[in-house]
């Protein structure tokens, strides 16, 4: 009897907590309370599918339970189901909209981030007429309000936007992300990464690895695995491929030869195998993240996000040049310009090498991360980065962001079908969104003798400033691929230790456009009496013998030739177009050639090895009808005449 006395009063002190319990709370309902409890216990250890499988029968039993509501708001919130968690968050306010001022907060948040601005609008100011509420989440709402307004206007105003798949090759089930394109526009790099549920039994890591698609009959074929050693067992993503396609930049994480938690890495292909890839090291890479490197086209900058210490925020974009030694300098900040309080993440710095694109969390914008431009003055400061509007960004987070080379086609990723997963899609962007269009020169190099593919050297001469700005070599096939950005005139010189060198000017100072890219077979002669290469690049001022300043680059590889070839004796030859009488072309021609020679005394080669000779308008290689005719007749030629021994 003593026992079920004490059952019995142990029932009855149950019953009593949980009615004291259920009165603290907007129910009435055991049942639904138990329900809530469950869910809650769920939630606290991450079970997510079992949190909101009890907090919705909670609400289901009691339909003005205020707390369920708010938890589902929350867990709901927490996948980033903003939608949802909104509708949720408004019946909790139906309920009771005076029971917990800081709810109108998470409210707020889940309507911005799901689109809808201008409520989210109206409870940012409502959360803001409280008082007593965290001085952190004020300062987070008013800066909101400020991009709830900007949407608002945004969505009203949208840009002009469509996007398209590239299709069925790179395209599948998985995630398809992070692309990143050749300046010819041939090639794609891209990473994949497996869709867990397109993969039984998966434990949670999903892999990622680098695919290569390549562009011929205007689509993008089935893409390939890039293979071993670049992919491995851990992930590798955020490529940054060169303009030729010849080496790359990447991020990596957790390897045991990293210095941080990520890292940047550099790989080369080679005989169409990709390196081993090599850390960086210091001083790009720290203790810290370093990731989503972005090369420039010349490969003398190179762009990445950091965590490091000294920055302005989070993750701020900063920038290392090779130095002469063709080693990474220390690492620049860009500065408040284009770094906030916030993230910046994802640069992608044209192939024109003055236009930037990443995306920021840190700025007023559609909410989450939006990518934004800015553009390199000549004083070497940037302007104001520009939102690229509505709907390129949304209220999803937006990066990754790639441009092709002529500046029009944008690429991206983002998830239009969930059964898809992420894909990568293009669009054309509009007009003044687009970065200075590039062309470029492609060719491949022959021995013209015996018609063998050779490797050889290449550099772009900005004749304008007389600097160069690109050297490297060709590929083992003499492949080579060199940008042209437009407003400037170029000079491109291709040579091989034993071979006389081949040059070219490129005229982009109203001459030629940038529409059509240059694609060239290019034949160096071997060094024997007879051969002859034309100087294309020495200029002289209008009817005069006065050598230009955007000749000096020229000259000084031919001073560089006869000085590592001491046999050559050169004869430098004069021509001209057919304007003018014969005598004043024989006269202007042959004094052409003498102030050629007189620049190679001067630095250093002995008068003995040149000669010189004007031949007027003798032998022309154009029609001396057009202009473009005339002014490949006007040229200077240097052929060998002797080989001392």
């Amino acid at each position: 009897m003593k026992n079920i006395f004490k059952i019995y009063l142990s029932l009855i002190l149950i019953l009593i907590t949980v009615s004291a319990r259920a009165q603290s709370f907007h129910t009435a309902s055991s049942k639904a309370m138990k329900q809530y409890n469950e869910g809650v216990k769920s939630f606290d250890y991450f079970y997510f599918d079992d949190a909101e499988k009890y907090l919705k029968e909670a609400v289901s039993i009691d339909k003005d339970f205020y707390e369920a509501y708010v938890s589902l708001g929350d867990l709901l919130s927490k996948q980033r189901r903003f939608a949802e968690a909104a509708t949720d968050y408004r019946n909790a306010v139906r309920v009771d909209s005076l029971y917990y001022k800081p709810i109108f907060f998470n409210y707020a948040r889940a309507e911005m981030m799901s689109g809808d601005y201008a409520r989210a609008l109206v409870h940012y100011k409502v959360y803001l007429d409280q008082k007593g509420m965290s001085e952190k989440n004020r300062t987070i709402a008013s800066a909101n309000i400020k991009n709830c307004e900007f949407a608002i206007k945004a969505v009203a105003n949208p840009v002009p936007f469509s996007a398209f798949s590239v299709g069925k090759g790179i395209n599948t089930p998985d995630d398809e992300y992070w692309p990143s394109i050749t300046a010819d526009g041939q090639t794609m790099m891209f990473t994949r990464q497996e869709n867990p549920q397109n993969t039984p039994g998966f434990m949670g890591i999903a892999q990622e690895d680098f695919y290569i698609s390549k562009f011929s009959n205007n689509a993008w074929n089935t893409a390939y695995n890039a293979g071993a050693p670049l992919n491995t067992i851990h992930n590798e993503g955020a490529q940054s491929l060169s303009s030729d396609g010849t080496y790359m930049y990447f991020a990596a994480c957790d390897r045991s030869e990293g210095l941080g938690s990520c890292d940047i890495y550099y790989s080369a292909l080679k005989n169409g195998r990709w390196s081993e890839p090599a850390n960086l090291q210091s001083p790009v890479n720290t203790t810290g993240w370093e990731s989503q490197p972005s090369i420039s086209s010349d490969g003398k900058t190179l762009f990445f996000s950091s965590n490091r210490p000294g920055g302005m925020g989070g993750k701020d974009i900063w920038f290392s040049r090779l130095n002469g030694q063709k080693k990474w300098g220390e690492p620049v900040n860009m500065g408040s310009i284009v770094n906030t309080h916030g993230d910046e993440m994802s640069p992608f710095i044209h192939f024109d090498g003055r236009t930037l694109y990443f995306a920021s969390d840190g700025r007023v914008g559609m909410g989450g991360f939006d990518i934004y431009v800015t553009r390199l003055k000549n004083d070497s400061t940037w302007t104001d980065p520009e939102n690229l509007g509505y709907p390129i960004n949304t209220y999803n987070d937006e990066m990754g962001l790639v441009i092709e080379s002529q500046g029009k086609r944008a690429y991206f990723s983002t998830v239009r079908d969930k059964a898809e997963g992420k894909d990568i899609y293009y669009f054309d962007l509009y007009e003044s969104a687009r970065p200075a269009p590039v062309s470029y020169l492609k060719g491949k190099v022959f021995d013209k003798v015996t018609g063998m593919m050779i490797k050889a050297d290449y550099e772009l001469i900005n004749l304008t400033t007389g600097k160069i700005v690109i050297n490297n070599s060709t590929d083992e096939n003499g492949n080579f691929l060199v940008c042209l950005p437009s407003g400037y005139n170029y000079g491109v010189n291709i040579s091989k230790p034993g071979y006389l060198f081949y040059s070219e000017s490129f005229m982009f100072e109203g001459i030629h456009s940038v529409a059509e890219p240059y694609i060239k077979k290019i034949n160096l002669s071997p060094i024997k009496v007879g051969e002859t290469m034309i100087l294309a690049n020495v200029f002289y001022e209008i009817d005069s013998w006065e050598l230009k300043k955007e000749s000096i680059a020229e000259l000084n590889n031919l001073v560089n030739l006869l000085k590592e070839n001491k046999d050559i004796v050169l004869e430098i030859g004069g021509y001209t177009d057919s304007t003018g009488t014969y005598e004043h072309n024989m006269e202007l021609s042959s004094k052409r050639a003498l102030s050629v020679v007189n620049y190679l005394v001067n630095k250093g080669i002995a008068a003995n090895r040149l000669r010189y000779k004007g031949y007027g308008n003798a032998s022309p290689v154009g029609s001396n009808v057009t202009e473009a005719g005339r002014r490949l007749n006007r040229r200077t030629e240097a052929r060998v005449i002797e080989l001392k021994k």
